[in-house]
Formats: structure tokens, sequence, C-alpha cells
């Protein structure tokens, strides 16, 4: 698949000594939804900023669409769109004339049809003469990306983009973003929403202290570092867990009233060895009254990885 973005060695600190990216390798591949997930102040807008020009590295190079960025930063730029995570434009302005005046910064001319054909797809045709201070924080967040949109950008990157959206809005945002992929568009977005990432992207990237942790697909991490866990909750209580169930991951609780498996992967494979172990436990004379089985989600998965990371980064 081809690359539509290359970051090497990316390095950023600011004045007073700030260091915010430490070294960035990152590649993109043209036509995929790629997450970017990390805590507060990983460097996930600074890396955003210095794809898009609002951030100055001070090391490494940045390579879109084959090109230096730092060269045809000018030409490349007007192929790139940003979805901020703040509003800033004149908010008596009407959100039709916003739009059209994001379009003319990229030094394209007026074109009604399609400014109308984004406006409709993102519900803000009724609203297009209205100012943006007389509308909701969702329909604000519509018109960054109908913003964003309008040049036609390839690679479009979404800072944020549904913080502070209620639910129903969130996910009639993310039908859009759907269908922006399926008509080619490259999209990298920061979120904190982690179902989201773990919903829609094709690969999820963890970025902690200026960092890159690790980049896999979505699914890859799920089946390599998701678990299945079932508590037993039991009739009577037990001693000790029966020899015949030594082969099964399980640790008989403190109260000796529950026995609890951890197990499995993402890909379903701890369900089939939990309806063994049911089973096994028929088997062996082991009585239990309920079954209680959850899936570990990319969420519990990431909180893992950077606790990991910062018990090794306060070993060294």
């Amino acid at each position: 698949m081809q690359n539509i973005l290359e970051i090497e060695g990316l390095a950023k600190t600011y004045d007073g000594g700030f260091t915010a990216l430490r070294g960035v390798d990152l590649t993109i591949r043209k036509g995929e939804i790629f997450a970017l997930l990390g805590p507060n102040g990983a460097g996930k807008t600074t890396l955003i900023g210095a794809v898009c020009g609002l951030v100055q590295p001070t090391g490494g190079t940045i390579r879109a669409f084959g090109e230096d960025m730092g060269r045809h930063w000018r030409r490349l730029r007007r192929r790139i769109g940003l979805v901020p995570q703040e509003l800033s434009t004149d908010m008596f302005d009407s959100v039709i004339n916003t739009v059209n005046y994001s379009r003319g910064l990229f030094g394209l001319g007026p074109d009604p049809d399609r400014v109308e054909e984004i406006l409709r797809s993102l519900s803000l045709w009724d609203k297009r003469k209205e100012s943006l201070r007389a509308l909701s924080g969702g329909m604000k967040r519509r018109v960054l990306i109908a913003k964003a949109l309008a040049h036609d950008p390839d690679l479009l990157f979404l800072d944020e983009p549904t913080a502070g959206v209620d639910v129903e809005l969130r996910r009639d945002m993310w039908r859009q973003i759907s269908a922006l992929r399926e008509r080619g568009t490259t999209i990298i977005l920061t979120t904190h929403y982690i179902e989201e990432a773990e919903e829609m992207a094709d690969r999820v990237g963890i970025i902690q202290a200026g960092r890159i942790r690790m980049v896999e697909e979505t699914r890859e991490i799920m089946a390599r570092l998701g678990r299945t866990e079932a508590v037993f909750t039991l009739a009577q209580p037990l001693e000790v867990v029966p020899e015949a169930l030594d082969s099964f991951p399980l640790v008989l609780a403190s109260d000796r009233l529950s026995l609890v498996y951890r197990g499995g992967d993402g890909t379903g494979q701890g369900k089939a060895e939990v309806a063994r172990l049911t089973k096994a436990l028929i088997a062996t004379g082991v009585d239990y009254t309920a079954i209680d089985i959850r899936e570990s989600n990319l969420e519990e998965i990431f909180v893992n990885l950077l606790e990991h990371a910062d018990a090794e980064g306060e070993a060294a």
C-alpha cells in the first residue's frame, strides 16, 4: 500500500526548553484511518501542527505525497485539511461565508455546488445563513469539518473532532468520516474516546512524552493484548483450585467463593476456553451459581501499555 505521509526523526523543543517531540518516526498509508492516542501533553497536537505548518520542527523530516514538506510546503499544504480543537474564525460571519472563505484561502475559485454538497452532508445546509455564534457546540464542530473539506484535501487531520459533542451527534459525525474514507481521503485523528478508535481505525499509534510507543493494526493489538475475564461465583467455598483445573489460568479469590479466569486474546479464543472450563468445573464437581464474562477493550490496553512504559522509564 502506498504511503501518503512519512515522518522521520521529528523533534520539537519550544523556547524555554520543553521538548514536545523526541525523534518521532511514523508512516501513514494512503486511504487508511489512523488513530493517534496519548495522554494530554504527549505531543499529539504538536505533531499535527508540524505537518500542517503551524509548528516549526527543530529536527527531522516530513514527506507528504512522496515529496519533502520543507521544500514544497505551500503546494503540498493545499492537499492537507485540518479540523482543530477550537473554532478560530469570525463568530459573526455566516456558515456559508466561512466555508467559502476557507476554500479561497487555498487558492480555489467559487464552487457553489461543491460547498452545498459539503454543507448538506454535514446537515448544515439549513443553517447556512446563520452566524456561527448562534450555533450549538455540535454544529460549530461540524463547521470546522466543513471548512477543512472545502478544498477537498487528500489527507485530513482531526484533532479531537468529537470532544464536547453528545453521543448522537458524535455517531452522526463518524458516519460522515466513514463516507470520507470511502471517497479515498486518508484520515489521521486524535481522540479521547478510545472506543471510537477501536471501532473506526485501521491502525492505532500510541504516543507518550513525545515518543511513539507502539503502532499496530487495531485487530492485532486486540488479538495480542486483549484478554477475556470470567468470574465464576461458587455455590460452596473452595480451599484450593483442584489439580484437574491446573491447565486453566485460574485464581481463587480471597473470599474463596469466586474463581477468576484471565486468558485468551481479543479474537474470541478466551470465550472458547471459558466454555471448556465450564465443562471441566462440572466434571470435577465444582458447582457454581453465576458466570460474569467480559472482554478487555482498547482503553484498558492503552492504559496498561502506558503504565508499563512508565515503569520501564523509572527503572531506567
